[in-house]
């Protein structure tokens, strides 16, 4: 089943019911008042030709009002209610979007052959093969800016980007690859003091937000439910992004990155993410009004939706705090250097997750190193987590901490999780060896079934406590396994035991204690174990 039908078929069948009346009413617009003049700073796009009907092409007509606004130093471009047909907006700097309740931005599809238009073309990029089409343009959307000051968008309207492609190779009509076809709502390059606030999009292409380079940024109050990434912010400084709600099954919900495509590395620095929700669990259309409808049956979908640091990972994240967030129908939290990043100094904690497809946890140290030449491998060190309640995880991967021969991941402290997850592991299972996978795409999937509920490989200062595990079946995998893992405490572990061989697997394991963790076992302190089961 499409996309595009299921969307349908939602507006059909009552999901996206008042969504339908904002993107698919294509009332004309007016002016404020039907004939008042606007107040000073604000330039309505409906005075510049705007029809707002949903058939005429207004793209002129709104770059119009935004180049006036510019001229004038500066002021608010304005939507009212009605359906704006476009395709690339350019913004300006000193200029903010307003849409007014009842506005939508619709993005046009892409003109036929022979046909006048379309969205501006993509931008050379010579960083191109360092990640992939999407990250490296940024003019190919339905709305962009670059090199840009004190922008905005703002008020309770909508972007729907019905016309954009989702940038996969698969889909059926144009690529993202074509000459005029749009894949982005927003992206924005180089830019500085940005505010996007309390506006919806609906069906992002490959990215609802792509932002590269962007300084003091802050995202408050932004419903986004959308076929790929929701937000990706990219090696951006002084980023705020808060009370925002974003329903992604086929991608990343809100996904922190440190690419190369500005052409050097830099790090994704100063972040914070909080009061939010992910997921990957809700029919598209849903979220926005409402009605939260399941995703249909029998269609094959990742359920991804998640909170993720990488892939693209060659400048590094710093400084970063995650809070007060939920986690539904999704993947579970992700942090990977793989292309040289220096991951480092990262707190996240007081998040809920519920119906967790792979790994709750999942920290990956790999050398992929999708980059320039002769750079190190990175770092994935000082990393807290603590106070996560997690239901109904699958079992299959369990939680994952995985660092590479040679290059271990260091300083991590997690306390106070509770993980519910299906059980059923196997005996077969328990005795898996999981490939290291050291260049390889960075996903728990990769690893295949995990021995352990809780898999640590190749890591260094390790401290758990307060972590209490309940299987809904059975389970005969160890509670935790370690291999090449060197000073690691563990404190107040809680597990049904059920395996004869053991809660806890050592492999090459040196300086490991654990205290008041029974009935699965008495105080230890072990010196190094070259394979143990205890």
């Amino acid at each position: 089943m499409s996309i595009e039908h299921m969307l349908r078929r939602s507006f059909v069948t009552g999901t996206g019911a008042g969504l339908a009346a904002t993107a698919l009413g294509a009332q004309t617009a007016q002016a404020p008042g039907h004939g008042s003049s606007p107040a000073p700073g604000e330039f309505y796009v409906t005075a510049f030709g705007a029809r707002g009907d949903g058939k005429t092409l207004d793209t002129a007509a709104v770059n119009r009002a935004i180049e006036a606004a510019s001229a004038a130093g500066g002021g608010a471009v304005t939507f009212p209610s009605g359906t704006y047909l476009c395709y690339s907006i350019h913004l300006k700097s000193k200029v903010t979007l307003y849409l007014a309740r009842g506005a939508t931005i619709l993005a046009a599809n892409p003109p036929g052959a022979g046909t006048a238009g379309g969205y501006d073309d993509a931008e050379p990029n010579a960083w191109d093969k360092f990640q992939d089409y999407g990250h490296s343009h940024w003019r190919n959307s339905l709305i962009w800016g670059e090199g840009l000051n004190d922008i905005g968008i703002e008020g309770p309207g909508l972007i729907w980007g019905k016309g954009l492609s989702r940038g996969s190779s698969s889909d059926p009509g144009p690529k993202a690859e074509d000459p005029r076809v749009g894949n982005k709502a927003i992206s924005l390059k180089n830019c500085r003091n940005v505010t996007f606030r309390d506006f919806s999009i609906l069906q992002g292409g490959h990215f609802g937000i792509l932002a590269t380079g962007v300084d003091n940024f802050t995202i408050d109050n932004l419903k986004i439910d959308t076929n790929r990434d929701g937000i990706d912010i990219d090696c951006c400084r002084n980023v705020r992004i808060s009370n925002c709600s974003v329903n992604s099954p086929w991608d990343d919900a809100i996904c922190l990155k440190s690419s190369f495509g500005l052409g050097y590395a830099r790090a994704t620095d100063m972040v914070t993410i909080t009061n939010c929700l992910v997921s990957g669990s809700f029919a598209m259309g849903s979220l926005l009004d409402g009605t939260f409808q399941p995703l249909p049956a029998g269609v094959s979908i990742p359920r991804t939706g998640r909170i993720k640091f990488g892939t693209e990972s060659n400048g590094g994240f710093k400084n970063i705090t995650v809070s007060n967030c939920v986690f539904d129908g999704c993947q579970g939290l992700a942090l990977e250097s793989v292309d040289g990043a220096i991951l480092e100094d990262v707190t996240v904690t007081n998040i809920t997750m519920r119906d967790i497809s792979s790994s709750p946890l999942f920290l990956r140290l790999g050398r992929r190193m999708r980059g320039p030449e002769g750079v190190p491998v990175g770092v994935l060190r000082r990393v807290l987590i603590s106070n996560i309640s997690c239901s109904n995880s699958a079992s299959r991967y369990g939680s994952i901490i995985s660092g590479i021969p040679g290059h271990l991941i260091e300083n991590i402290k997690i306390r106070d999780v509770y993980i519910q997850h299906q059980g059923g592991g196997t005996a077969e299972a328990a005795a898996i060896r999981p490939p290291e996978e050291e260049t390889g795409y960075p996903d728990p999937h990769r690893f295949g079934d995990i021995p352990a509920q809780f898999f640590i490989r190749h890591t260094r200062n390790l401290e758990i406590s307060n972590i209490e595990f309940e299987v809904l079946k059975p389970d005969l995998r160890p509670v935790f396994l370690l291999t090449d893992v060197q000073d690691a405490s563990l404190f107040r572990i809680k597990a049904p035991r059920i395996s004869e061989r053991g809660a806890f697997a050592l492999r090459d394991v040196r300086n490991f204690n654990i205290t008041a963790s029974k009935p699965l076992i008495g105080d230890t302190q072990i010196d190094r174990a070259e394979d143990s089961n205890l």
